[in-house]
């Protein structure tokens, strides 16, 4: 059974927002001191949010496609990711935007091995669970 376009778009939305949130957090710079920090996980949070916005809204275009392929969707994921970085909040890294690219390298990574752990119902994840507990 199909579920419907919007319960597939909320659930894009909600892959697309942990991934640059994770990636924001990972690559913001500081100490570890900042995962704790309000101020950082707002930052992470509004990039994640643009960023998940930017996934649904894609979804009304022929570029949707490239959510199927896990490739494409790791790519789709990183560049909207540095979008996303680029609005939410200003560079922290010297140089231009690098920060933002920083962040959209590790959300695709981030995307392309939920792809590998997540498929068919965390089968990997359940083996290796498996494997541990004996």
């Amino acid at each position: 059974m199909n579920p419907t376009p919007w319960k597939r778009r909320l659930i894009l939305f909600a892959q697309r927002f942990w991934q640059p949130t994770s990636a924001c957090m990972t690559c913001m710079p500081g100490s570890l001191w900042n995962v704790l920090s309000v101020p950082h996980w707002t930052l992470a949070l509004q990039t994640g949010l643009f960023t998940g916005i930017l996934a649904v809204l894609l979804t009304f275009t022929p570029a949707a496609k490239l959510y199927a392929n896990r490739y494409g969707n790791a790519l789709l994921v990183g560049l909207l990711t540095m979008v996303g970085d680029s609005f939410a909040h200003e560079n922290h890294y010297g140089t231009f935007r690098l920060e933002a690219v920083v962040t959209g390298i590790i959300s695709g990574v981030l995307a392309l091995a939920g792809s590998y752990l997540f498929e068919d119902r965390a089968r990997r994840l359940r083996a290796i669970w498996a494997r541990i507990a004996g």
